[in-house]
């Protein structure tokens, strides 16, 4: 067994673009749930707005990179209204259902053949990336170390996915410690007693979404960067497996969405190469390396499970701070 291009594999997930992505959903995730408390089922759609807008600003429109960042962002606002206006009256599960069906509306409107010339449909969009990468400062060649080895547009990608995920880490812990953050945790807590005080409850979750929303979209615009935008990858399940990276860290956290992320796709890729390699050494011979790497999933399905029934306030979580688990 290659011990050492397992941990090889699995040390280079730390900061993958994928990793990245994730963390940043999961920081407007938090900002929805685990300080807004709402429950928000549809982070997938953000992501795939990010990804789309981002794409489709530089294929179709000819505009620059980081105005495809700014029109994603955009577009992730009007979502949020269009989403947030009728429905965060909504309560709990009813919440859930609408932001499940809306992420749905949303990917079945991207894959349509109807705006095949735009979305590409279900061949996605690809070709975005001369913009982004004209922009490198970073001189042509390969640096790094160890696992940590990339040319010089891997590393830009990551650059930018790390400078992202620090600035909206800043920007809750900033947010979170002013007045409108405490006023966040205390809808979250009893939203009766906040609207009783004369708090516009309904404005404070509006903004909340459309905050977390940005987060999520700057998420998927980072999970595109290095390849293409694949109408495949944002289903239902992305929101679970983001869900996931949330509550391991720790819903109503700073740092917990990150340290989330970062645990949840270490484990993700190490898996992915023991449990082949395990079959591969006739160690799992019922088994084959198809059905090794389903088997991942099931793992960390379990793992949520348990996660949820022994730990539902995450790693670095206080259970006071969470509702449902009271």
């Amino acid at each position: 067994m290659d011990w050492l291009g397992i941990f090889s594999n699995t040390a280079s997930a730390i900061i993958a673009p994928a990793t990245l992505g994730y963390a940043l959903a999961a920081i407007g995730l938090a900002v929805h749930f685990g300080f807004a408390g709402l429950l928000n089922m549809g982070i997938a759609a953000y992501m795939a707005i990010g990804a789309y807008g981002y794409a489709i600003s530089i294929l179709t429109f000819g505009l620059p990179w980081w105005a495809g960042v700014l029109i994603a962002m955009g577009a992730s606002v009007i979502f949020s209204l269009v989403l947030g206006i009728p429905t965060l009256r909504l309560r709990g599960d009813y919440l859930a259902i609408v932001t499940i069906a809306a992420a749905e509306i949303v990917r079945l409107l991207f894959l349509s053949t109807e705006f095949d010339a735009i979305t590409g449909s279900a061949d996605g969009l690809s070709g975005y990336h001369a913009s982004f990468r004209a922009s490198n400062p970073i001189p042509p060649g390969t640096y790094g170390f160890g696992p940590w080895v990339y040319n010089e547009n891997g590393w830009w990608v990551r650059i930018i996915g790390i400078v992202l995920v620090a600035i909206a880490v800043l920007i809750v812990w900033a947010i979170m410690r002013s007045p409108w953050g405490r006023v966040l945790r205390g809808i979250r807590e009893d939203e009766d007693a906040v609207r009783s005080l004369g708090k516009n409850v309904f404005s404070y979750k509006l903004q909340a979404l459309v905050l977390g929303g940005i987060f999520g979209s700057l998420g998927g615009i980072v999970y595109a960067l290095p390849s293409s935008v694949n109408p495949g990858v944002y289903v239902t399940s992305l929101t679970f497996f983001v869900w996931t990276a949330l509550l391991l860290g720790g819903a109503a956290t700073i740092f917990g969405p990150v340290l989330g992320a970062v645990l949840y796709w270490v484990v993700q890729a190490f898996l992915s190469n023991f449990l082949p390699a395990l079959v591969q050494a006739g160690l799992l011979p019922f088994m084959s390396t198809t059905q090794a790497q389903t088997l991942r999933f099931i793992l960390v399905g379990v793992a949520l499970m348990l996660l949820v029934i022994y730990r539902p306030q995450g790693i670095l979580g206080n259970k006071k701070e969470l509702t449902f688990v009271k």
